[in-house]
């Protein structure tokens, strides 16, 4: 373990850190975090329209557009949001007026959304369709702004001149600039944006709503935090984009009485993967929780209210469970046992997919309820991952207690002597 703990730090970790370090991942996954408050009141609407209580259909029929109106107004505009938030937080990376970033890059974002026939926005390019879209615009149009201004390719004005009307001056070069080009490409040449990034990207927004796709997922982020990095940080950037999509697309669906597409949606792993926090470690402390071992007893006793609302730092670092191989096997285990049986309950329509989005620290078999919307097929495979997870870490508990046993008794036996 020494040789892979080795190699890892070598190879695999200081290209995964820099990775999560970029400031263009960085600014990506903070735009999509901002979003997520809308999510979440979207998401108790579609709780409200789909309880499951006998004849609830029938019975909220005629309020049904009108309880959906919040769930357009969150949902229906995730990709607006999602741009002016990444493009927000590129312009405080980059020292400019952020809330002009922010603007500069949502103008030219709902330009390129423009029906050319009909001469207004199409919707659907507003929400999970433009998603892909709204990345690119936001990181482009705060790159072009930073690259003008750097270059002095800017219209300043007089220090007499309030702040204000200076920074809206520095920002109309860069927004012609970008209306042009993206106008040029649009509409002129003709070339659809969202399609074409669609497209491009397709190969992954498949591979990750596979059980393969997401088992690797759900390994390196494990692996990740085995050696001490951030797993869920270090590849947010990368895949929060699409989850976010697919999350999107599942309510599109429900609220068109269609069958949800997505298994892997946003908090597929959060609520179904990560019970009482990564790796599943609310079962460790069940485990531990009456060890023969005083340190391990105690850290679990500690640990478990907050694992309640899966942070799991204190039995991550208090084990320890970093660096330490035996309990980093069944903590990487956990995860994907846990991956697969949930995804193939999905898949079978035994169990919902997600469609609503929950906060990360709700507790287990409660989020695992709401984020179905209700189904409480959900809330007992919650409850049965729990005692799942606890048979994998048994094993390797018992031996680490009986490893710390002996040392303690050892070390006993030697200061007698």
């Amino acid at each position: 373990m020494t040789g892979v703990g080795e190699w890892l730090n070598r190879w695999i970790v200081p290209f995964l850190t820099a990775l999560s370090e970029n400031t263009y991942m960085a600014a990506i996954r903070t735009g999509m975090v901002s979003v997520v408050p809308l999510t979440i009141i979207g998401g108790l609407f579609m709780i409200v329209t789909n309880l499951p209580i006998p004849d609830w259909e029938e019975r909220i029929a005629p309020y049904l557009l009108l309880l959906q109106v919040p769930v357009n107004a969150t949902f229906g505009l995730l990709a607006v949001f999602v741009c002016f938030g990444i493009a927000y937080d590129l312009g405080k990376r980059f020292n400019l007026e952020a809330l002009t970033s922010g603007m500069v890059a949502t103008v030219v974002f709902l330009m390129i959304q423009m029906d050319l026939k009909e001469g207004t926005l199409v919707m659907a390019g507003l929400g999970s369709q433009g998603l892909f879209t709204a990345v690119l615009v936001a990181v482009v149009s705060a790159r072009v702004q930073k690259f003008m201004v750097d270059l002095g390719m800017v219209i300043r004005m007089p220090a007499s001149v309030p702040a204000v009307v200076q920074e809206s001056f520095l920002s109309l070069t860069p927004l012609l600039v970008l209306v042009v080009g993206f106008w040029l490409i649009r509409f002129v040449f003709g070339w659809d944006i969202n399609a074409g990034l669609q497209g491009l990207l397709e190969p992954l927004v498949f591979a990750l709503n596979t059980l393969p796709g997401i088992l690797l997922y759900a390994f390196l982020v494990t692996l990740l935090w085995s050696v001490g990095i951030n797993g869920d940080n270090a590849l947010d950037g990368i895949v929060l984009a699409f989850f976010m999509k697919y999350l999107a697309a599942n309510v599109e669906a429900m609220q068109a009485g269609l069958p949800m597409p997505y298994v892997t949606a946003n908090g597929f792993f959060t609520t179904f993967v990560n019970v009482g926090g990564t790796g599943a470690t609310i079962a460790l402390a069940l485990v531990m929780i009456n060890s023969r071992d005083a340190g391990y007893r105690k850290v679990s006793r500690l640990s478990l209210p907050t694992q309640v609302f899966q942070i799991n730092e204190p039995i991550f670092y208090g084990m320890p469970i970093v660096l330490n191989p035996i309990f980093m096997v069944p903590y990487v285990l956990s995860a994907l046992t846990l991956t697969t049986g949930s995804y193939l309950l999905m898949h079978w329509n035994i169990i919902r997919r997600p469609f609503v989005n929950v906060p990360w620290t709700t507790p287990p078999i409660i989020g695992h309820y709401l984020s179905t919307g209700g189904d409480w097929k959900a809330a007992v495979w919650g409850a049965c991952s729990i005692v799942i997870a606890m048979g994998i870490y048994w094993p390797f508990a018992r031996a680490a207690e009986r490893q710390r046993l002996k040392a303690a008794s050892e070390a006993a036996a030697a200061a007698a002597a």
